[in-house]
């Protein structure tokens, strides 16, 4: 492997914090598994080391596509960080259980994503939980791919739980009734629940970016 994609290391809000650590961490698993069968990735999410996940993606599109879903579908009061990373990506030895270790740009610019993105958490921007970085000579991609990242992270912070599902939902594919069904309310109130959280604004979108990237 040493084609340009786009890394993605992810890590666990407050993880300390958490008073059930392997409960939390068996239903981030189950979450992102859920987004691996989208089958969106070149290398599924997977858990590295202490509360880390990485993952690998053929695009910039499939990476934002993919994160989306994940920060939709985590589970009640658990959070999660996302940096991502465009760059090329090699494979240099063989860990444990003959799983490859994996170097390069890529992998160098999601680090620098996540920091940047935990920076600007403890900053001014408390909602913010992506970043992303770019090459150096890819300037306004990044810079617009963050702008959208920050109001992405905006939209989801400010959204109860009911609404993540909804939006998860409809951008899998399910249908409003059946989503209504699950939920024990009204169709109306699913098409009311994406037009007040911001929901159908995240999935349009998602969708136009989708198409560019």
């Amino acid at each position: 492997m040493n084609d340009t994609t786009v890394a993605v290391i992810i890590d666990i809000v407050g993880s300390r914090q958490l008073t059930d650590r392997r409960g939390a961490q068996r239903a981030i698993e189950e979450a992102f598994a859920g987004i691996d069968r989208r089958g969106l990735h070149t290398q599924p999410i997977r858990p590295t080391v202490g509360d880390e996940f990485q993952a690998l993606y053929p695009s910039l599109g499939a990476a934002l596509h993919a994160t989306l879903l994940a920060r939709l579908a985590l589970p009640a009061e658990v959070d999660c960080r996302f940096g991502l990373g465009s760059g090329s990506v090699s494979e240099v030895g063989e860990g444990a259980a003959s799983a490859a270790i994996q170097d390069g740009p890529g992998w160098w610019r999601a680090r620098e994503a996540i920091v940047e993105a935990h920076e600007r958490e403890d900053g001014r921007t408390p909602s913010a939980r992506s970043w992303f970085r770019a090459a150096d000579d890819e300037a306004g991609l990044e810079a617009l791919v963050n702008a959208y990242l920050l109001a992405r992270d905006h939209v989801i912070g400010g959204m109860n739980d009911r609404a993540r599902r909804v939006t998860f939902a409809t951008m899998t594919g399910r249908l409003q009734g059946d989503i209504a069904s699950d939920e024990g309310i009204t169709q109306s109130a699913v098409s009311q629940a994406l037009r007040r959280s911001g929901g159908a604004s995240l999935i349009a979108t998602i969708d136009r970016l989708g198409e560019s990237l």
